[in-house]
């Protein structure tokens, strides 16, 4: 008789949360455990967005697909919230014009799905985006909005009593520096904060339609490192606004089921990272995105 192995998850995060589902289907007996009555950390400070069109060809982009396919499924089985609105990367310059076109006429023959917007349809697909200087956009429908909070708070609840497993996942985010510091060392990672913002819910059910990115955000994600026309683009904002550079900042906005927006962020990375969050950043932040 085979006997089901007792695996137990360390960590109620999202990461946590995919080890005990993908276990769970495979018939092991689950065990989660999580400190928290409610999820406080990473996993719900972000845009929760969906994001494949940040993931480069091939292998990533495939698995960030496999991913939003079981986001679909989530919501399907746990009534999770899930807006498929898909994305948008704006240009209101030449540089990130001549970017995100290079990556469109790419993007058929590696297997992602986009189409090049003139700034007129960007216009009627987003009432948020700013028409002035606006060159066109980049629209991706693989794209996925969920709120974090509301679909982690669905998989999980707390429980006090104890277990024994004779496997045990440690998911505990940042808390692996002090969990198992040798490991932490030995890996070459590194901790890294992002430093958001998030509107009030908007009146009257206004809202951006698609995930929004503006230019600057084709130097922060890997996919566009296909496009030649990239290194322009990161030696004009390098030599403009290298302050923006220096935090990470990139600008994107994400709106969830309550109509509030996310709007962000930066980038501190290791010993740069401070407790609290920083009056320039957001000073940096909020002219790019208007």
């Amino acid at each position: 008789m085979t006997q089901t192995q007792d695996v137990a998850i360390v960590g109620a995060g999202i990461v946590g949360l995919a080890h005990a589902w993908s276990a769970a289907e495979r018939g092991y007996r689950v065990t989660l455990f999580e400190r928290s009555e409610r999820a406080c950390g990473a996993s719900i400070r972000n845009f929760g967005a969906i994001w494949p069109i940040g993931q480069p060809a091939g292998e990533l982009h495939e698995m960030a697909m496999a991913s939003r396919d079981r986001w679909l499924q989530l919501a399907e089985s746990a009534g999770t919230w899930v807006d498929p609105c898909g994305s948008i990367h704006l240009a209101h310059r030449a540089d990130e014009r001549d970017v995100l076109q290079e990556f469109h006429e790419q993007a058929s023959s590696l297997g992602i799905e986009c189409s090049w917007l003139t700034a007129g349809e960007v216009l009627n697909k987003s009432p948020a985006v700013n028409p002035q200087g606006l060159l066109g956009g980049l629209f991706s429908p693989s794209e996925m909005c969920v709120n974090p909070r509301d679909a982690i708070g669905r998989l999980y609840t707390a429980d006090g009593r104890q277990w024994d497993a004779g496997l045990i996942v440690i998911c505990s985010g940042a808390d692996l520096e002090t969990l198992l510091p040798d490991v932490f060392r030995e890996s070459g990672m590194k901790r890294c904060k992002l430093q958001m913002l998030k509107t009030r819910a908007q009146a009257h059910g206004w809202g951006i339609g698609p995930h929004l990115a503006s230019g600057l955000t084709l130097r922060h994600y890997r996919n566009f490192e296909a496009c030649s026309s990239l290194a322009a683009l990161k030696q004009r904002i390098a030599q403009e606004t290298p302050e923006l550079d220096r935090f990470g900042i990139h600008v994107m906005a994400a709106q969830n089921e309550a109509d509030e927006i996310v709007l962000g962020d930066s980038h501190e990375y290791g010993s740069e990272i401070e407790p609290f969050n920083k009056t320039v950043i957001d000073d940096l932040i909020l002219p790019e995105l208007h």
